[in-house]
């Protein structure tokens, strides 16, 4: 069948690294549009920060701020739609194609519901703004790059409803042609409603909302009309198949989603309280931290590609009921996880200097970012191992003690660790903003642990 391309049913009786080499290779398949797919979307916010920024410092403000509060919503319903990836592709593997298209129309439901709740939740932040004491320009810009941005909020989720199906089925390349074209879209966009270009009125910051709620629209309705029109997807009519919504099955998602989705925001969150705890420590310490922590960033793509795929791919052996080679991937895994941290480990802490000269030029930020960035280099080892561990347990849809883990490692561990190792002397001599990677590092270590411990008692 065309929806088994990527996916492969493997063959038990081949010798054992044989079996192994082919899961990767189907695990690299499967990852690499994931990745490139992963990458266009952070270039959207490197276009929206450097084109913004050349405009005015309040427009470059003011869409940090928005981008702050809609990115942390938007992540956790990202994880909240996820669940449909490893649903998806577990009935694929199990051949049981009649149930897809009613898993899609479910996500479908949940995700106009999710676009309800955070088009309610972006459009009245001014009271966030005033707690926040912001000057009124910087505001009344970050309030109108909202209320544009909005406009796309649907059509953003549509896309990561419809990415549990095209995932799914293994055709991971349909998402990374669509972010693709998405971004490819926003660059002009931005230039022109920013700049008023072309007769357009010059909007500033509140033209990258706009751009954003349009290149989604875009992106969003070439998906659908691709799905309804491409040949590869006859067996799947996104309209001809459309079903009424089923309270079951939308709580069959929700179970598996709900803490995917809150294991992401706890994340995302825990970054950005760090950030402001590191503030009183001045623009410089903020600087070179937040340089690290988007040099990790970029890094942590490959690992969390490979994760998704990793998530694909045991949902799907579970579903084509070969749970040995399931268990056996979901192991072997760990080995590429820790090849590629060792990797990215000795880079990070043998090329610091040079990575920090990349990002600016001043001597104080450098010489924080390479302090930061050796620290950073222990942290990818931690960080990869526990993303490959969360990726595998999702594709045997365990999400709930998985999300139970992350909270106590971020929150019981590592932050509170780093806040004692930042400001104070109770452990060591107060060692500012290296403390929080220490425990950042920790809490990361601690998750890699607990989940590993949960993924073998999985594998047995």
């Amino acid at each position: 069948m065309l929806d088994h391309e990527h996916q492969p049913v493997p063959d038990t009786r081949a010798p054992l690294i044989p079996r192994i080499l082919g899961e990767w290779r189907t695990l690299a398949l499967l990852g690499g549009p994931i990745l490139v797919a992963q990458i266009a979307q952070m270039a959207n916010g490197v276009i929206d920060t450097v084109m913004a920024g050349h405009a005015s410092a309040e427009d470059l403000a003011a869409v940090g701020i928005g981008s702050s509060i809609w990115m942390p919503l938007f992540l956790f319903f990202m994880g909240l739609l996820g669940a449909l990836q490893p649903i998806i592709s577990g009935y694929n593997g199990a051949r049981a194609v009649q149930k897809i298209m009613p898993a899609t129309w479910q996500g479908l439901y949940i995700g106009a519901i999710s676009s309800a709740i955070m088009i309610l939740l972006v459009i009245n932040v001014r009271p966030v703004f005033n707690m926040m004491n912001l000057d009124t320009q910087t505001s009344d810009i970050a309030e109108g790059y909202l209320d544009a941005f909005a406009w796309g909020v649907p059509f953003m989720l549509l896309m990561v409803a419809l990415r549990g199906l095209t995932d799914g089925l293994g055709h991971t390349r349909v998402i990374m042609a669509f972010s693709v074209l998405g971004t490819l879209i926003n660059l002009p966009l931005n230039w022109a409603l920013i700049y008023g270009k072309f007769g357009l009125p010059e909007m500033g910051g509140i033209g990258c909302g706009w751009a954003t709620a349009i290149s989604n629209a875009i992106a969003a309705v070439a998906m659908v009309f691709y799905l309804n029109r491409s040949p590869v997807y006859k067996h799947f009519h996104l309209i001809a198949d459309w079903v009424k919504p089923d309270p079951e099955n939308i709580r069959y998602i929700l179970r598996i989603g709900l803490p995917i989705g809150f294991t992401i925001f706890v994340e995302a969150s825990m970054f950005s309280v760090i950030a402001l705890f590191l503030a009183p420590l001045g623009p410089v310490v903020v600087a070179g931290h937040q340089i690290a922590l988007n040099v990790t960033s970029l890094l942590f793509m490959l690992p969390l590609s490979i994760g998704m795929a990793l998530t694909l791919r045991v949902a799907f052996l579970v579903g084509a009921n070969t749970p040995a080679t399931a268990h056996l991937l979901s192991r072997s895994s760990l080995l590429l996880a820790s090849a590629t941290a060792l990797v990215f480990a000795v880079t990070l802490f043998l090329f610091a200097g040079p990575i920090a000269g990349l990002y600016t030029s001043d001597r104080q930020v450098q010489e924080v970012t390479t302090l930061l960035l050796k620290y950073a280099a222990v942290f990818q080892i931690a960080d990869v191992i526990q993303v490959s561990c969360i990726s595998a347990l999702r594709g045997y849809k365990d999400t709930r003690i998985p999300m139970f883990i992350m909270l106590f490692s971020f929150w019981g561990v590592g932050m509170p660790l780093g806040y004692v190792l930042t400001f104070t002397d109770a452990l060591v001599a107060a060692m500012g903003a290296p403390g929080f990677w220490v425990g950042i590092t920790a809490g990361l270590a601690t998750a890699a642990l607990l989940l590993g411990t949960r993924l073998f008692l999985y594998t047995r």
